[in-house]
């Protein structure tokens, strides 16, 4: 069961999408006197209205958000010269899949994830004896902390996270679980 928003709560998201009511009103297809009058409550209007300007509103609020604000910091890194034992504790002890790899100057230069990880123990090779450097894949994609959630998206649809960078190094990672959070939590 759907629930209709209040007048407040239609003004709220509108200003947190920030639309004016001259906006919301043009991309929703109705009136700007009609969204005022819906705002102040002195108007009933139909559901149907209600529906597309909850759209209008829905889809901006989506297109304003950046990778910063869903992003998950700090991020869990290991050294080239990890031992992969240490690295298989890491991942599993904080509930990761994948980890990025550093150099010794902190530049990004490769992921280890768990399938990496269960292709290399199907080879028979001894898991003990080896380094991240020894079974570490490309970077996972590096966007800005401004990226618009539309691009974060779109790269989750072809790989497991994106790291989040700037001139300092990591400041963040994104997951598909993330992305998918940051959606449920969306009013409408």
């Amino acid at each position: 069961m759907s629930v209709i928003p209040s007048p407040e709560d239609i003004r709220r998201l509108r200003i947190a999408a920030g639309l004016t009511q001259k906006e919301l009103a043009r991309l929703a297809g109705v009136s700007q006197s009609l969204i005022a009058r819906i705002e102040k409550g002195t108007v009933n209007p139909r559901v149907s209205t209600i529906k597309k300007i909850m759209d209008v509103i829905n889809k901006a609020l989506r297109s304003n958000d950046v990778a910063e604000k869903i992003m998950t910091s700090p991020v869990i890194t290991v050294d080239v010269d990890t031992p992969l034992p240490v690295v298989i504790d890491l991942m599993d002890s904080r509930g990761i899949s994948q980890i990025p790899v550093l150099d010794k100057s902190g530049r990004i230069v490769g992921t280890i994830y768990e399938s990496t990880l269960m292709r290399v123990s199907r080879l028979k090779k001894d898991l003990k004896k080896l380094l991240a450097i020894d079974v570490m894949e490309p970077p996972l994609p590096q966007v800005p902390r401004d990226t618009p959630l539309s691009m974060i998206e779109s790269l989750l649809l072809m790989y497991p996270a994106v790291l989040v960078v700037d001139k300092g190094g990591i400041k963040g990672i994104i997951t598909k679980i993330d992305l998918l959070r940051y959606y449920i939590k969306l009013p409408g």
